[in-house]
């Protein structure tokens, strides 16, 4: 394949469902996954179709409880087209699916550059007939309501009869994730369908519980024979084209079906149903549609150029492509979030985690008000937050760790292992840290933007909240005078009570303590910054209260960092568990990614050992430089020497499983930052995680997206050392061997395309011409300002790895 495609050769159904997430296609409204046209819903296919945001919610026995879930759902399958060659004698074969019948040259391929899948196969009928088939699909970049799919027929060497159906179904469930399937799926109900003369045919019907309207609505176009009879079918749960034709033998007939979607969230429209109605109706052709979506396909990659030569570069580009397909510019319209696996599956059922804090650091130097749009959805959910910190028993807001539809905590009371079949007490909830992830998006956002508006309003609404939560969280042992967070979990996942204890949570997470630390401090250079007015209304509306500075301050400085053994522990207590035999589970099971599985099955527990399925400590290195991690330390009263941190590096490196498609990210970019000759094995396993399915079956169930923007991220800041602080872009480059060279584009300030290009020792650094300020840039020792319509190049020095 290509630089710019990513493909598959061959039908096999066993690879089907990875295929189909990988090739899914999407434009920030809704995406859907790349089955065949031809496939239903099942232990195989998912042709799933997805709408940003829109959730329901439903009740479900397991276990003997009932047991509430909020899902994205799956919407009616829009891209179904099935087809059968009918015989001499006017009879008909079999519908066509590629699992029953012959094929041929069977290939899939994503161009990647334009936004389009096509399947190509010639397909064998009885009496040797043999027809060649092209599909080609798009769900249009530039208008976010519109999807097609083109199908080429060609008859080579003999004539023949075929016959056609393309229709709308609104019989289908939310399947694609089969752990699920003890759960109530059926989140559709109400499907009405029906048909406007002379040639569309429509189908309404509405969530369940959300009560979302949905209307899709079909045209069908028939291109390179006289116009065949078209019958227009509109019963039960399916509405339909259907029609035969004679097939001219080596010459190509074309059937289109355009497809408008609208669901009542959706603004300025009044009945979904209508407006897909007419805009299907003003849809231009297939080739007008292809030709528009690939122009805005083009300029979102004049926004997000990225230059990574090889094999790298090649999977680079599918993770930008697949960010690009969840979170677009549409986004900044939009009340959602960032949907931990895209709009690519149901896995974790469509919420939104902290899966943010990989991805905004990105968007803000390429697509910063899609930034401010996914901050937004936080902020209208601020006032949930605020009543779950008070249900707590806490002050401020207390971000929920799953968030869906309105900002309610979504995390499961129960999950199943499979491994064991059991439902197991889930206690993920008590991650809070997801609070600090909101505010450090925040603070980056305001920082790459010079968005001051945004930081003393919207910004400063949920900064200081969150500081609140914090400071009435910590606890104050008044023999040590340090203060304590109690009762967590960390991002580590895998430690959620102490061995043997009643209650879930353990104390003083070092990744939970020094973030609750930082927002603290944030906050308080906040609260100095703002202007005179816009503290008066913080004041006067309760979100800010001068008394409770001191106690901040008080916090900020004296929180505990727990240490064993001469590292940074992962919380108080983790040096006393038991070291785990990690080459007896290796030789074992192999993959241990999961090792919380494996050892429950066991009858045993991860909360016994000195084990992560990401090394949350390792966190601290991802978020913030060397320099900002050492004064935070010094600010708590402990130092944090190279040394230090090398050894805690290499403590977790020992112990961790890497159960999650994060871990491989954060330790890529903490060994590249410390010079570590290992960074690249991390770094590719990274780029592996999804197109090479290294969970074991999660990626068709979605794709990681906190994962594939980590990578992009890893390339844009990890590994040039790139901070936006201080009206400046600081930069202090690492050298990654296997990396020499590469470069990207920066939308920084005002300016459009700020170049960067790191060369082994040289970094060039390009401004294009505008009427824009100069841009300062800092590294290590030196500084220097580029004027739009300059470029400059700097010797490096220091970036040999160890």
């Amino acid at each position: 394949m290509g630089e710019w495609t990513w493909g598959y050769e061959g039908y096999d159904p066993a690879t089907e469902p990875l295929r189909e997430a990988l090739h899914t296609l999407g434009n920030g409204y809704f995406a859907t996954r790349g089955a065949a046209p031809e496939s239903r819903g099942g232990l195989v296919h998912c042709p799933g179709t997805y709408v940003a945001g829109c959730y329901d919610r439903l009740v479900s026995s397991v276990a003997g409880r009932q047991v509430e879930n909020e899902d994205i759902v799956n919407l009616p399958n829009w891209l179904l087209l099935r087809f059968r060659l009918l015989s001499d004698d006017g009879s008909a074969g079999p519908w066509f699916t590629p699992d029953t019948c012959e094929v041929a040259d069977y290939r899939q391929v994503l161009d990647i550059r334009q936004g389009t899948l096509t399947r190509t196969f010639r397909y064998r009928a009885g009496g040797g007939r043999m027809v060649r088939v092209e599909q080609c699909r798009l769900v249009h970049m530039g208008e976010p309501h519109l999807a097609a799919l083109r199908t080429v027929f060609t008859a080579e060497g003999r004539t023949g009869r075929i016959e056609v159906e393309a229709g709308l179904d609104g019989n289908v469930v939310n399947a694609n994730v089969h752990r699920y399937k003890a759960l109530e799926r059926r989140h559709l109900t109400g499907v009405q369908v029906g048909v406007v003369e002379p040639g569309t045919v429509w189908l309404r019907c509405r969530t369940r519980t959300s009560d979302i309207g949905v209307g899709m609505a079909q045209r069908v176009d028939v291109d390179g024979l006289a116009p065949a009879p078209v019958s227009l079918t509109a019963a039960g749960h399916q509405a339909a084209h259907r029609f035969a034709f004679v097939l001219p033998e080596d010459e190509p007939v074309t059937v289109t079906k355009t497809v408008a979607l609208h669901t009542s969230r959706d603004t300025a429209i009044g009945d979904p149903v209508g407006a897909a109605v007419e805009r299907v109706a003003d849809a231009p052709d297939f080739t007008e549609l292809l030709r528009s979506h690939a122009v805005v396909w083009e300029q979102l990659w004049g926004q997000a150029e990225l230059d990574v030569p090889g094999e790298a570069g090649r999977v680079l580009r599918l993770h930008l492509f697949h960010v690009l397909q969840t979170l677009s510019p549409h986004t900044a319209d939009l009340d959602v979030g960032v949907p931990a696996r895209g709009l690519h599956g149901e896995a974790y059922r469509g919420h939104v985690f902290w899966d943010e804090l990989f991805v905004l650091p990105y968007l803000d130097l390429h697509f910063p008000e899609v930034s401010r749009a996914l901050l937004n959805y936080r902020h209208r959910r601020l006032p949930q937050a605020v009543r779950a910190a008070r249900q707590a028993g806490r002050a401020g807001a207390m971000y929920p760790w799953q968030s869906g539809s309105n900002g309610r905590e979504e995390s499961q009371l129960l999950h199943l292992n499979p491994r064991s079949g059991r439902w197991l007490p889930d206690h993920s909830r008590l991650q809070r840290h997801v609070g600090s992830a909101v505010a450090y998006n925040v603070w980056q956002y305001c920082q790459a933007t010079c968005d001051t508006e945004y930081l003393y309003g919207r910004g400063a609404d949920m900064l200081l909240e969150i500081a609140r939560f914090w400071a009435s969280s910590a606890v104050l042992d008044p023999a040590s005078g340090q203060y304590h967070i109690r009762g967590v979990v960390g991002p580590d996942e895998y430690h959620d009570a102490y061995p043997g204890a009643v209650r879930p949570g353990i104390d003083d997470n070092a990744y939970t303590n020094i973030t609750a630390a930082w927002v603290l401090t944030r906050a308080l250079d906040l609260t100095r910054s703002l202007p005179a007015r816009r503290r008066q209304q913080l004041l006067e509306r309760g979100r800010l209260d001068l008394g409770q500075l001191p106690l901040w301050e008080d916090v900020s400085r004296r929180l505990v960092v727990p240490f064993h053994q001469d590292v940074i522990s992962q919380f108080d207590g983790y040096g006393d568990l038991a070291e785990l035999d990690w080459k007896r589970y290796r030789e074992r099971y192999g993959d241990i990614r999961r090792l919380d599985r494996i050892l429950e099955a066991e009858g045993d527990t991860v909360n016994r050992y000195q084990v992560s399925k990401q090394a949350d400590v390792l966190m601290l290195g991802y978020l913030f430089s060397p320099k900002e991690l050492a004064s935070l330390f010094e600010r708590l009263g402990y130092g944090l020497t190279d040394e230090l941190w090398q050894r805690t590096v290499d403590h977790y490196l020992r112990r961790t499983s890497h159960g999650s498609t994060l871990s491989e990210v954060v330790h890529s970019w903490v060994l590249a930052r410390a010079r570590r000759g290992d960074a690249w094995r991390y770094f590719h396993k990274a780029l592996e995680s999804d197109v090479a399915d290294l969970q074991g079956g999660t990626t068709p169930e979605g794709i990681h997206l906190g994962a594939m923007a980590g990578t992009l991220d890893l390339v844009q800041r990890g590994l040039t050392g790139l901070e936006t602080r201080e009206d400046a872009l600081w930069l202090d480059p690492v050298e990654l061997p296997e990396l020499s060279e590469f470069g990207f584009t920066l939308r920084y300030r005002g300016h459009w395309g700020i170049g960067v290009r790191v060369r082994s020792d040289e970094l060039t650094v390009s401004v294009p011409d505008s009427e824009e300020s100069a841009v300062r840039i800092v590294l290590p020792g030196r500084s220097l300002t580029v004027s739009p319509g300059d470029c400059t190049s700097l010797k490096l020095a220091g970036t040999k790895s160890g």
